[in-house]
């Protein structure tokens, strides 16, 4: 079986496990505070050209999101995020399970706009009675967003803007950030995004690592006492050194950009094959997730030998699927689903 419904589907990059291996029995202090640690925190201000940023490491996505938000939340606030986004339908709750509201909002291919947000802070604070309902306090955006689309340094600026008028924090989601910034179609890199982000997270677990996200604080209100947090929400990982080997090497010589580069190259070698042959798309996806409308019987048959992510059902005959490349997804395993795909629709 050749796997594409995911990201996370392999190990890790072999540079990150001979590091490991080779550092093995190297005896560090523990929760983050080892050289490797600080090594991968280096490194991320560097490439952030931002040394004053706080830079915490987790062991998943759904783990920074929540601690960050019970972090950045009071008791009475919530978090604005797109209808589709990870937080409001991926991840069990978590952010409630906080005492914190999801404030979902409609989307148009996964993205929120500023007016939508500066609207909704508009409706809540003129209303009478907006002590008697959720504040917004957050807006939850990602890049790239759960159908592949890519928030602009223009659409970025502008959702920063609202946020300033109505003293909002902007947080980024970035599992697929390497990703994002691999297209053409984005124009945001690391350093753009720790001057314009209250707080972003660096992806790991889908992009090369074993595990590991990169919480970068960007905010001077958000940085005090974080570790409090951290640790109370089972994020402060004993052998916190496993994830500094990770970053480190994942930071190193421009790894991270070369796998995310990878990726993104095979995904839009299958989405020109897809074009050629007619195929249509649920969304127009610059990144490594591909959104391609099928007929039930192409993707039946497909399924003896491929494995994708059932994404829509559009009518009787035709369902929409993700196809998701990755760091370690092969050219010939898209080759072959590209010879597939053109035998089975006889194009």
């Amino acid at each position: 079986m050749i796997r594409f419904n995911c990201d996370y589907q392999e190990g890790a990059h072999p540079r990150i496990l001979q590091k490991m291996l080779d550092t093995n029995l190297v005896q560090t202090i523990g929760y983050g505070e080892d050289e490797f640690c600080a090594e991968a925190r280096a490194m991320i201000q560097k490439a952030c050209e931002a040394p004053e940023v706080d830079v915490h490491l987790l062991v998943g996505g759904t783990q920074t999101n929540f601690t960050f938000l019970a972090a950045a939340l009071r008791c009475y606030q919530g978090v604005i995020s797109a209808e589709t986004g990870h937080i409001a339908v991926h991840e069990t709750g978590s952010v409630e399970a906080t005492g914190h509201k999801v404030i979902a909002l409609p989307q148009v291919n996964g993205k929120i706009t500023a007016a939508q947000v500066d609207e909704y802070c508009h409706l809540h604070f003129s209303d009478g009675s907006h002590e008697h309902m959720v504040m917004p306090k957050v807006v939850y955006l990602s890049e790239s967003t759960e159908l592949g689309t890519v928030y602009t340094r223009a659409e970025l600026q502008e959702m920063r803007a609202v946020c300033d008028k109505w003293k909002l924090y902007l947080y980024v989601d970035g599992a697929r950030l390497g990703y994002a910034m691999a297209s053409d179609a984005c124009d945001v890199d690391l350093p753009f995004l720790a001057r314009t982000a209250d707080a972003f997270y660096i992806g790991g677990t889908k992009q090369g690592a074993l595990f590991g996200e990169a919480l970068v604080i960007v905010s001077d209100a958000l940085k005090p006492d974080f570790r409090y947090v951290l640790k109370q929400n089972g994020g402060m990982l004993a052998k916190g050194r496993l994830l500094g080997i990770q970053f480190s090497e994942l930071f190193r010589d421009g790894l991270y950009f070369e796998l995310s580069a990878h990726a993104h190259a095979l995904a839009m070698k299958l989405k020109a094959a897809l074009v050629e042959m007619n195929v249509p798309f649920l969304v127009d996806s610059p990144t490594n997730q591909q959104f391609p409308i099928l007929t039930d019987t192409v993707l039946d048959a497909l399924s003896e030998k491929y494995s994708f992510s059932e994404q829509q059902r559009m009518d009787e005959g035709h369902r929409a699927v993700r196809f998701c490349t990755s760091w370690a997804t092969q050219e010939a395993q898209v080759d072959a689903l590209i010879s597939d795909l053109r035998r089975l629709m006889g194009a």
